[in-house]
């Protein structure tokens, strides 16, 4: 498991030298699906802020969310799903979460689940392997802290998607 995420981590690394972007969304269209705004399997193609976090350069708090969910699914790799999530999910979970001026994950809580214990599991590691994240700027943190609602939709095989980066489910 170890040796995956060092691979990710150099693989992600290698892609960043070759393309200058805001490190929101991917911008190569090669691997991922054509959707609108770059979203689905180019998920898992940005590079990943190395353990000691670096600063953000996102300016707004959603755009810093969707950094966060970036980096979530590619540290979570193996257990996100890459294409349009299906019409009935297995679970939606909400989670908020906390982290401070560096980055560092303070607070992680339920807020909504189906009580289904092995996706409620899958969503609080996912979160905290990721941790610490790029340090916002100082202008969206509140009391130096910044709180923020993530949801996490499970399909039947357990493997996920953020809402905040997910494609649109597949009709009923």
């Amino acid at each position: 498991m170890q040796i995956k995420k060092w691979a990710l981590l150099c693989a992600g690394i290698l892609s960043a030298c070759s393309t200058q972007d805001s490190g929101v969304t991917s911008t190569n269209s090669t691997n991922s699906t054509n959707s609108r705004d770059g979203r689905a399997n180019g998920l898992v193609e940005k590079a990943v802020a190395p353990l000691s976090a670096s600063p953000s350069t996102s300016l707004s708090l959603t755009a810093y969310q969707r950094e966060l969910a970036l980096r979530i699914s590619q540290l979570s790799a193996d257990k996100v799903y890459p294409e349009r999530p299906q019409a009935m999910l297995r679970s939606v979970i909400v989670l908020k979460y906390s982290i401070d001026a560096d980055g560092k994950l303070l607070r992680r809580e339920i807020v909504r689940s189906n009580r289904d214990k092995m996706t409620e599991t899958t969503a609080l590691a996912s979160i905290s392997s990721a941790a610490p994240f790029p340090r916002p700027k100082a202008s969206l943190l509140r009391h130096g802290k910044l709180e923020i609602m993530e949801t996490w939709l499970f399909n039947k095989d357990g493997r996920f998607q953020l809402r905040s980066i997910a494609l649109p489910q597949m009709s009923g």
